[in-house]
């Protein structure tokens, strides 16, 4: 495949998203809401990624520990260890890992759902029908991973902290409010609040493009398929720049 190519192929899935992006502002946040579904949506996206989450920052906030633990110790350092685990955590560990644990899981599971029903033709049952899919589907599913992924990352930060707080007595012994105030006493509001507003917008993205690449799904279960995979690839790649995005932006605020 030449260079040429992939460059169009960009260029026109960039712009189809792009699309579909305007028309989620433009159709999909009109009257009349969907409630019931989207808290519908809400439970199954948010409650049923907590254990995930929860799991994924205990693991993380341990090893992290037990990561940085010598180096400290190596430059005499170690009562800091608190203080840069729960930093490095909240302002940006945190939130990017638990972005990615929700992408692999959500937006697999919503390019799957939705595609299979494109490919089965339900999404049009349903206009013939007078519901109107994009409202019922892809808004409800993109405004609850917007909202849902802010309260698990929190979550997630709180679990990955007390991970953190075992790893430090493994090799020594320190009282869990005593860690707890190190850790609160350190970090400020410039680090708690741009940490939970981009995981708005990584909420945000993981749900569009689920929504798209099931929405746009085509050549039978083969098609179904390669919509997951490409949903998780391109949402997990899409957090990324939208964390570089957010880093910059926070840099010329003078946040950090």
């Amino acid at each position: 495949m030449s260079i040429i190519s992939v460059t169009r192929d960009f260029l026109d899935q960039t712009g189809q998203i792009s699309r579909f992006t305007g028309r989620f502002f433009s159709h999909g946040l009109k009257p009349k809401f969907e409630v019931k579904e989207l808290l519908a949506q809400c439970y199954l996206i948010g409650y049923n990624s907590l254990p995930l989450v929860a799991l994924t920052g205990f693991i993380m906030g341990l090893v992290l520990t037990m990561q940085l633990r010598p180096s400290l110790v190596t430059y005499g350092v170690q009562s800091e260890l608190p203080v840069m685990v729960g930093i490095a955590i909240v302002r940006e560990i945190g939130p990017v890992i638990t972005a990615l644990i929700f992408a692999g899981k959500i937006a697999s599971s919503i390019g799957a759902e939705l595609g299979s029903m494109k490919v089965t033709e339900q999404i049009d049952s349903m206009e013939v029908s007078g519901t109107n899919p994009f409202k019922y589907l892809v808004a409800t599913r993109v405004i609850a991973c917007s909202l849902m992924l802010p309260l698990l990352t929190i979550i997630g930060d709180a679990v990955s902290l007390f991970g953190a707080y075992i790893g430090v007595n493994i090799k020594s012994v320190t009282n869990i409010q005593f860690f707890f105030v190190q850790v609160f006493e350190s970090l400020s509001y410039s680090d708690i609040i741009p940490a939970v507003i981009k995981t708005i917008f990584f909420g945000f993205a993981v749900g569009l493009i689920g929504c798209y690449k099931g929405f746009n799904s085509t050549k039978g279960t083969q098609g179904v398929g390669r919509s997951a995979n490409s949903a998780v690839v391109l949402s997990s790649v899409l957090i990324f720049v939208i964390d570089l995005l957010s880093v910059q932006v926070t840099n010329l605020l003078g946040l950090n």
